[in-house]
């Protein structure tokens, strides 16, 4: 699964807002992630159309989260910037059909997404930022294998 930039942003800049109460300006975001002003820009307004952030125009305005960071998951901010996460070829896994070799092909696929909903719908804003993730995270990255790429 590859994150694509928009996601690896959008999540850095919740994490942001996470950390405060205050709302906070798109340019203050941008600055404190080092992140390009126009493209977060785009992914604010994204994310503000998935209620993940509200905004408020004017001297005290800003974003900030829409809801507590408890309750928003890395796996909803991934859905409303991307949709499913581990569709194929645009279609749900549950929906695809194999023939032959590959008949065994869509219980792989149904498996990868649930593997990604394990970590991803478990690991709020608030767990990132105060850096007590849950076990299953913190028992896949205690895995020495886990940090090497394979090629």
């Amino acid at each position: 699964m590859q994150i694509p930039a928009k996601a690896d942003y959008a999540i850095r800049a919740l994490l942001t807002l996470a950390s405060t109460d205050e709302s906070v300006s798109a340019d203050h975001l941008a600055h404190e992630q080092g992140l390009p002003p126009k493209f977060l820009g785009a992914i604010l307004s994204e994310l503000r159309r998935g209620s993940l952030v509200s905004s408020q125009r004017g001297s005290d305005g800003g974003f900030r989260l829409a809801r507590p960071a408890t309750e928003i998951t890395i796996a909803d901010v991934l859905r409303v910037l991307g949709g499913p996460m581990a569709g194929v070829r645009g279609m749900r896994p549950e929906t695809l059909h194999y023939e032959g070799a590959a008949t065994h092909l869509q219980d792989v696929w149904v498996a990868v997404r649930a593997s990604l909903r394990l970590v991803l719908e478990h690991v709020t804003l608030a767990d990132v930022v105060s850096g007590q993730l849950p076990d299953v995270v913190t028992s896949l990255t205690k895995d020495p294998d886990a940090w090497h790429t394979r090629s």
